[in-house]
């Protein structure tokens, strides 16, 4: 891929389109499936917090020292989640041992090759190799990095351009099961987003031995709100691809670790937009999809991406048919942005969220109306702020 200054092209077509240029709800939060906390992280600040999560400053310093290793307390409603900043608790070290995230590389019953709507199974393209380093390629770009009941976790993401806020985005796109478990759980913990993770693109043994500037060469972003949708929360599976899968994305708003000024988009100095009620996927000539792959074969360490011919997969009866593309990715890959090319900008239209047991392709959900509101209700909850 050729080399672009802080470019989003997706693929080498979509990079000859864009060389030169700069550049993973509805107003009503308990009914759209979205959550917030407003944090406040100074003596005095008046910290409030949900049920089940700090709701003193006596005990968001318990929740600091090791408080929040006790999943017996899991968040669970659109309205509890918190994610307060504990700086240094995501060095290096801690990044390079999370595993891949729960959904990928399950299996996707329901519908089947067979039903209305649900192409032909793809036949499998290999994942490439992102040119390095990232930053100069494909900045928005990075690895989601969470807490779980099961350990420290992964999935990847992508920068998305805000209308309340143009060229100063904090905002960021990845999937639903990245930071909710589903209907049988509930909210991650410790959430941030690392932009152009390992830029340099050195195997996951040798990360520890890495300067800090190539690992996180624009530093961690934590969320402080997350959107989410719905049906995710209620019907979600992390054990299998259900009907959940279609609606299987979020949108999170960051600040960064450091308590730098500037916005994620300016930091990383660009952003892809995202289109909402694209044409169906059997409507799409080509796509890309990025991500961090950490399953076998892979291990995480290195940005990858699949271009392909998108196809429909229907999940299950009754909800809206996802997208679907040979891809070898493994976990890891959840959340990851789909993107193609609409008049010279890159531009997402789906995550990753599911795949097949043998990692032959991938499948993400169509971007409508509900993806839509999830998006205008972070977008209108910081539009003044």
């Amino acid at each position: 891929m050729p080399s672009i200054r802080r470019s989003t092209a997706a693929a080498a077509a979509l990079v000859a389109l864009l060389a030169g240029t700069a550049t993973a709800c509805g107003p009503d939060d308990k009914a759209a499936g979205s959550s917030s906390t407003d944090q406040k992280d100074q003596a005095g600040g008046g910290f409030k917090l949900p049920k089940g999560v700090p709701t003193s400053l006596d005990d968001l310093k318990k929740w600091k020292d090791g408080g929040w290793q006790n999943w017996d307390k899991w968040a669970r409603d659109a309205s509890d989640f918190a994610n307060p900043i504990i700086k240094d608790h995501w060095k290096s070290d801690r990044l390079a041992k999370a595993k891949t995230s729960p959904e990928i590389g399950v299996k996707a019953t329901g519908a089947g090759s067979g039903s209305e709507g649900t192409d032909p199974e793809p036949q499998p393209v290999t994942a490439e190799q992102v040119a390095r380093p990232y930053h100069d390629h494909m900045a928005p770009v990075g690895k989601i990095f969470f807490d779980s009941p099961k350990g420290p976790m992964v999935c990847s993401g992508t920068v998305v351009e805000d209308p309340a806020h143009p060229g100063k985005s904090n905002l960021v796109w990845t999937a639903g099961h990245c930071v909710h478990s589903g209907k049988r759980g509930g909210w991650m913990r410790n959430i941030v987003f690392v932009p152009s993770y390992n830029d340099n693109g050195v195997p996951m043994n040798q990360v520890n031995n890495t300067p800090s500037q190539q690992v996180t060469p624009y530093g961690r972003f934590w969320a402080d709100w997350i959107t989410t949708s719905g049906e995710w929360i209620n019907m979600g599976s992390e054990a299998t691809g259900n009907g959940g899968s279609a609606y299987d994305f979020a949108v999170l708003h960051v600040k960064p670790e450091n308590g730098s000024g500037k916005s994620l988009q300016e930091t990383v100095g660009n952003a892809a937009r995202v289109w909402f009620n694209a044409p169906a996927a059997n409507q799409i000539s080509s796509l890309d999809a990025f991500g961090y792959p950490a399953g076998p074969p892979y291990d995480g360490a290195r940005m990858m991406n699949c271009p392909a011919r998108p196809g429909r997969l229907v999940i299950q009866q009754g909800t809206p048919a996802m997208n679907r593309i040979g891809c070898t990715m493994t976990g890891g890959t959840s959340g990851g942005g789909w993107f193609v090319n609409r008049a010279g900008k890159l531009t997402l239209v789906s995550n990753t969220s599911i795949s097949s047991n043998a990692h032959t392709w991938l499948a993400g959900p169509h971007l409508g109306p509900e993806a839509q509101r999830v998006f205008a209700n972070i977008s209108q909850k910081f539009a003044n702020r």
